[in-house]
């Protein structure tokens, strides 16, 4: 069984920032890539930002400049450090793990963040 606890979702106002927290565990014999996807209401869900597990990195363009995705392998945790946060922002945070020999994606249950104008 793997696990995603994801944590540091909130309310804040605009230009403000968060810190997402996502930790995988259980039986992991490797995490490959791990990331950020957000679904806001009537939307689809969308990459947020992505992380490999040589640390290269991608973000979508609407959050390019703003956001940080890092991971600490030790701690099996990845981190979105999200700044000048924006109305459009407000969405469920979902972090995904892409686990094992056999890859296979995992997902956190969500965290609601809340941008205020």
């Amino acid at each position: 069984q793997v696990q995603l606890v994801e944590s540091g979702g909130g309310v804040v106002q605009a230009g403000g920032s968060l810190r997402l927290s996502c930790t995988v565990s259980g039986s992991i014999f490797r995490i490959n890539a791990m990331g950020w996807y957000r679904q806001a209401p009537g939307k689809q869900r969308e990459l947020v930002a992505a992380i490999t597990s040589g640390a290269g990195t991608n973000y979508a363009d609407s959050v390019k400049g703003r956001f940080t995705i890092s991971r600490d392998s030790a701690k099996n945790t990845v981190y979105l450090q999200m700044n000048s946060l924006k109305p459009e922002d407000t969405a469920v945070y979902y972090c995904k793990a892409n686990v094992g020999r056999i890859p296979y994606d995992y997902w956190g249950p969500g965290t609601q963040v809340t941008v205020s104008s």
